[in-house]
This record gives C-alpha cells, sequence and structure tokens, in this order.
C-alpha cells in the first residue's frame, strides 16, 4: 500500500495566487477548494463554524478560513497575503489569497512574484473593473505563465452564460494586449460550490474544467536547469583550522541552471575567471549541482570574491552595466521620485543608487504610457532609469524571474520603495554621464 508521503512525493507542486476587487469572493473561493477538496481539519471548520454562528450566519463562512487576522474576520475583507498548503491525490498547491483594496496591489506583487498561475476573480453583476485590470497588468508584468479569469456570483446573474461571454472577451481581450499567454475563463459560484471543485448542474451550457480540475492538470515546469546558471555568493567559508587550513569556499543557494566541476566560470563583477575544484553539498563533494540547491563551490584560483558577487560559465555570463532601465511597481506609501537617492538590492548584492529618470507611468484604462510624470505613488506602475554606484549583473527579467529582479530600498529607514523587472533594453540604455554627489554617493 502506497503511504501519503509517497503520494505526495510523486506529484508535482503548483504555486497561485488569487486576486480581484473587494468583495469580489476570493476568500470564499479558497475556503470553498479546501473544504471541498478534504483539506480542511476538523477543529479548524468547529472554528469557523463558531465564528459564523456568533455572527448569526446559518452555514459555516468559508471565507473565514483565508481570513486569518482579526482585523480581517472583524470586517469581512482581506488585508494580509495568506499563505494556504494543500494537496490533492494530483497535485501539491500553496496558494498566497491576496488582497482586493487598491491601496493593497502591492501585496499582489508578494503573492505573485513566485506563482505559476493567477486567478482573477470578477464579480458576474459588476464585471472588469479597474482592479480587474490592475491585477491583470501585475500578473502580466511578474510573467506569470497561466492566468485563470473566475467569474464570480453566477448564481446572482441566474447562471446566465451572455453575462460570462461579455465579461471573458472583453477580459481576455485586454489580458492579451498586455501579453498574458495563457488566459483560462471559468463560470463559478464560490459560496454555491458551482465549478469550483464540483461541475455545476446549474451551468450546462459551459463544457471547460473546474477551478480544482485547471489547476490539477496545467502544464508547470520547475526545471530551471536549462536556463543560464547563476550562482549569487552569500558567504565566503574560511574556517582556517588545522584541518582545513587552506579551505576557501563560496556558499549560496543557485538561482538557475547547474554547475559541474571543471568548468570554467566567470566571476561578476570583477570578470575575473578561474575554474570550479569542488562542490559541497550537505558535507559531501558532488561532481553536480543545480537549482534551486544550496551549496558551496570551490575555484582554483584565489579570487577577491565576496558576499553579492555572481558566478556564472564563461561562455554564458550577464554584461554588467550601471544604467538599469526597468518596469517597477511602487509599493511604499511614500512616492518615488526623480533624483531621489536609494539602494538597489539584487540577489544577495546591494547597491547605492539614484533615481536619475521616470519616462513614464502605466494608464491602466487604456494600456497608455502617461509620459514624464515625474514621481510614482503607491501601486503605480513605470518605467524608470536607475544609476548604480557599482556595476550589476543583471538578466533581462524575461531570460529569469530570479537574477532579472530588484528592489527598491529607502536608504534612511529600508523600507522597500519599488519592485523592480529589468527591461529587455536596460543593457542598451544609454550611458548616463557620472555624478559627484555632496554626501559621498559619487557615481
Amino acid at each position: 500500500m502506497t503511504s501519503t508521503t509517497e503520494q505526495l512525493s510523486a506529484t508535482t507542486l503548483l504555486r497561485f495566487a488569487t486576486a480581484g476587487s473587494v468583495d469580489d469572493g476570493k476568500s470564499t473561493l479558497v475556503g470553498r477548494l479546501l473544504h471541498d477538496s478534504k483539506s480542511v481539519l476538523v477543529d479548524q471548520l468547529e472554528a469557523v463554524e463558531a465564528a459564523s454562528l456568533s455572527r448569526g450566519q446559518d452555514a459555516p463562512d468559508l471565507a473565514l478560513l483565508t481570513d486569518g487576522l482579526r482585523a480581517e474576520r472583524e470586517q469581512g475583507i482581506t488585508i494580509d497575503v495568506a499563505y494556504r498548503y494543500f494537496a490533492t491525490p494530483r497535485r501539491r498547491f500553496i496558494l498566497a489569497d491576496t488582497p482586493g483594496h487598491v491601496q493593497y496591489t502591492r501585496n499582489m506583487v508578494t503573492g505573485a512574484s513566485t506563482a505559476e498561475l493567477a486567478v482573477v476573480l470578477v464579480d458576474a453583476r459588476n464585471g472588469v473593473v479597474e482592479q480587474t485590470r490592475r491585477h491583470a497588468a501585475v500578473a502580466a508584468l511578474l510573467r506569470v505563465p497561466h492566468v485563470v479569469l473566475a467569474v464570480n456570483k453566477m448564481d446572482l446573474v441566474d447562471y446566465a452564460e451572455p453575462v460570462f461571454a461579455k465579461i471573458a472577451e472583453e477580459f481576455t481581450t485586454y489580458a492579451s494586449e498586455l501579453g498574458v499567454p495563457e488566459i483560462t475563463a471559468i463560470p463559478i459560484s464560490a459560496l454555491a460550490g458551482d465549478n469550483v471543485v464540483e461541475p455545476s448542474a446549474n451551468m450546462d451550457w459551459y463544457g471547460g474544467p473546474t477551478v480544482l480540475e485547471h489547476l490539477e492538470t496545467v502544464p508547470v515546469s520547475h526545471d530551471l536547469t536549462g536556463c543560464h546558471a547563476r550562482f549569487p555568493v552569500q558567504y565566503v567559508i574560511r574556517p582556517q583550522t588545522a584541518e582545513h587550513p587552506d579551505y576557501r569556499g563560496y556558499a549560496g543557494q543557485i538561482a538557475a541552471g547547474a554547475f559541474r566541476v571543471g568548468e570554467p566560470v566567470t566571476v561578476l563583477p570583477s570578470g575575473r575567471t578561474s575554474t570550479i575544484t569542488a562542490i559541497d553539498a550537505l558535507g559531501e563533494s558532488v561532481d553536480i549541482a543545480w537549482a534551486p540547491q544550496s551549496v558551496t563551490i570551490r575555484l582554483a584560483d584565489d579570487i577577491d570574491i565576496s558576499r553579492g558577487d555572481l558566478i556564472a560559465p564563461a561562455g554564458d555570463a550577464p554584461a554588467t552595466t550601471q544604467d538599469v532601465v526597468a518596469t517597477v511597481c511602487h509599493v511604499a506609501d511614500q512616492p518615488l521620485a526623480v533624483g531621489q537617492r536609494v539602494l538597489l538590492k539584487h540577489t544577495t548584492r546591494t547597491v547605492k543608487a539614484i533615481v536619475k529618470d521616470i519616462p513614464s507611468r502605466l494608464t491602466l484604462d487604456d494600456l497608455s504610457q502617461h509620459p514624464a510624470p515625474g514621481q510614482l505613488v503607491a501601486n503605480d506602475i513605470g518605467r524608470v532609469v536607475v544609476r548604480t554606484a557599482e556595476p550589476l549583473a543583471l538578466d533581462t527579467y524575461a531570460d529569469s524571474r530570479r537574477t532579472g529582479s530588484f528592489l527598491l530600498i529607502d536608504p534612511a529607514d529600508g523600507t522597500t520603495l519599488a519592485a523592480g523587472m529589468a527591461g529587455e533594453s536596460f543593457a542598451s540604455a544609454k550611458a548616463l554621464p557620472a555624478q559627484d554627489d555632496e554626501d559621498g554617493w559619487d557615481f
């Protein structure tokens, strides 16, 4: 008899995020998925039933399974990103239930940054609204490969097919213009359970999969070994003991690709080259290691390497640049302005930087670019040009979500200001002249 552990080890993992406007039913959908897939513990269900009864509700409010914060339960809204883990015999899942309010769009960036699929909910009565378009834009910006449009509350529009068809056409047209590669539209009622886990008898005109069926069968690839190999150095190990007097290793997590003993590599940003002499993983020497393993790499030459340096294959190293052109989603309450001094964190490397220009801000209504806005405020999506004090080895975000992304940080208090995705044109950006800053930010 196969054990549960063996069954789970044989299934794939899907990371997905839910998003939508306020009261579209995100938490109810997630609660319904957990409940109907038998992923709710008895004590959790009893707690939800008791909380629902105290609020005068006859049936359990499944939204309470994900709305864990006291403030969320009192207000009936989702504020924080609620992560849940569940499994079916076909697949394991990590889901992020993200907030619907405009001021919490930044939380969706957090939830969707590692997701392979995003479920965008739309209230069938309201159709596509501004927040729906914003979430579609964030999914496209973060290059989430699969998007599900869940048209919820179909029971409140008498399960009318024309209502669903109109919303699906509008959203699909908009998301396609954004570059979303795959869009699947599903009509549901999270409250009644229609097309969530079980097919709906009320919508016999719909012949597609249920939400859970699609989640279980959508193709997912976690194979990072075929990507450009990248190893950000996190820590330099030099025990200097009698047993290991000459040991010098570079520890970290392989961000993408694979590394092999005997392979020639380049260390960036210095550009020095060497050869891998050994790879240590879990206390043992191995001939090959791949993402996302945490390993220690040893090199043949004594090179000055420190935290933040990047090791890459000698024939496939990224170009270094100090002029970063990228699209960012601004997540802080304080605005991001031209001329502002920031810290840029890329993998394990953090450098000083200055925002040299904000060429445009995305207008979500018609996907037009508002030129020269001067600043970005919370939840804005725009293009920025950032000049760094030291060279960075950036890939484009299209090539690598891990090494093509970065954060802009307020140097005064450590607040994250923006999440950035290096664009295709960053390597060919016009070089900006170095400037001398009176406070010592000389670059």
